[in-house]
């Protein structure tokens, strides 16, 4: 087997990037609603639990989600207003690439909950279960996010000159 040179990764940002990022609103905007949905979320996966063993509190189960599938359009919204401010593009930037397109699959599966919850095509059973689908893609994105902070801070740490 031939061995080839590791590729050196490619930095997250760039100095101009780093720079945009550093300066748009949209960055305080994502960092306030990042731990937002995540309450949400934490909320509303409790409630639709807890529907989904006792039967009860399909009214709230049902209001949470759709709470979270809000937090989530407004965070998607502003999210790729920060992209374009930072990489130039509203979506699929190279440094977010599969975490966007993880995104879409986040954002279809909410929909589908809204769509099956406005059609009544679910009864309450499925729609716990669909929510539950909806939100096993969102932490696997969310995972994937703060991966990249991860990563980000890494290299900020990393490009700092020693003291």
């Amino acid at each position: 087997m031939i061995r080839t040179p590791d590729r050196q990764r490619r930095p997250l940002y760039d100095a101009d990037q780093r720079a945009r990022r550093d300066r748009t609103r949209w960055t305080l905007v994502q960092g306030i609603l990042a731990p937002l949905q995540f309450l949400v979320f934490a909320v509303s996966l409790g409630l639709v639990l807890r529907t989904l063993a006792t039967g009860e509190g399909a009214w709230a189960a049902n209001l949470s989600v759709v709470a979270k599938t809000v937090t989530l359009y407004a965070i998607m919204v502003t999210g790729s207003i920060w992209e374009k401010a930072v990489f130039g593009r509203y979506l699929f930037a190279p440094a977010f690439y599969w975490e966007d397109m993880v995104s879409m699959l986040v954002l279809a599966l909410h929909s589908v909950y809204l769509l099956a919850l406005a059609t009544g095509a679910l009864d309450t059973s499925g729609l716990m279960l669909l929510a539950l689908a909806a939100y096993a893609a969102y932490v696997v994105n969310a995972t994937q996010f703060l991966l990249k902070l991860r990563s980000a801070r890494l290299e900020a740490f990393a490009a700092e000159p020693a003291r």
